[in-house]
């Protein structure tokens, strides 16, 4: 799952500073459980794809960092 998004936010279908789907619209989504969407956040923070705005939800940052071997 963290690789489907991954790659939505780097092929664009997710444009930099617009809101990705939350836990519990990917948790409809992919069938998935609460913890399981969190993990998948964690993950995309970690990365440097996306930051979170308590209350507001989490958008894709406006530079993405490049990927290994660009």
């Amino acid at each position: 799952m963290h690789e489907i998004i991954r790659e939505r936010i780097r092929s664009g279908h997710y444009q930099p500073g617009t809101r990705i789907p939350s836990v519990i619209q990917l948790q409809e989504e992919f069938g998935i459980a609460t913890a399981t969407g969190q993990k998948v956040m964690r993950a995309l923070r970690a990365d440097g794809l996306i930051y979170t705005e308590p209350g507001m939800g989490s958008f894709v940052v406006e530079q993405l960092p490049e990927e290994p071997g660009d």
